[in-house]
């Protein structure tokens, strides 16, 4: 069975409106989540982390080579090559060695080994363990899991208000109709 343009336009744009709103709620639920939260500060943090390593590489780091090996950085150090191109730097990939381990050791010994030493003593029960959450707090979570089971308001819009399939039997013929012949 045929469709007519009219009704497949209309339907298409019909659903595509309803089914955009669904995308939407979808994209903030997903923006109001922790998780995305705390990601998005891990990355800006780790940028910023990066930045100090980096600055301390090229303002300590590569001085002190410098003037062990007469050069004034890294990166232009034991490179070789033709003339007229593009040389290979050794010491391009060295400063970026260091700056790798700086960061990795940076991360051991800020936040892996203090984390470590916390979880020795929780197991040897120096430190207690984080306190129980309360009665209520409990009975909030349990609110909040089972509101978020619900289905969202999209989501029941979308499968209450089904798209409407006009016949093409009803869809009046397009363009203005010629007045009845004149009787006499």
């Amino acid at each position: 069975m045929s469709q007519s343009p009219v009704g497949s336009a209309t339907n298409a744009l019909g659903s595509g409106a309803r089914g955009m709103g669904k995308v939407v709620q979808g994209f903030k639920e997903f923006i109001s989540r922790g998780n995305v939260v705390d990601l998005a500060v891990g990355v800006v943090i780790g940028a910023a982390f990066g930045a100090v390593v980096k600055s301390f590489v090229d303002g300590i780091i590569n001085p002190l080579v410098g003037w062990i090996f007469g050069a004034p950085d890294m990166t232009n150090m034991w490179a070789f090559g033709p003339d007229g191109k593009d040389p290979v730097r050794v010491g391009l990939v060295f400063s970026a060695i260091i700056t790798f381990l700086l960061t990795a050791a940076a991360v051991y010994f800020l936040i892996v080994m203090p984390m470590n030493a916390l979880a020795a003593r929780r197991k040897r029960g120096e430190e207690p363990e984080p306190a129980a959450p309360a009665e209520d707090i409990l009975l909030l979570q349990e609110i909040r899991d089972l509101l978020a089971a619900r289905p969202t308001p999209a989501v029941v819009a979308d499968t209450t208000n089904p798209p409407t399939i006009i016949p093409p039997s009803t869809i009046p013929p397009a363009g203005p109709t010629a007045p009845p012949p004149p009787t006499v």
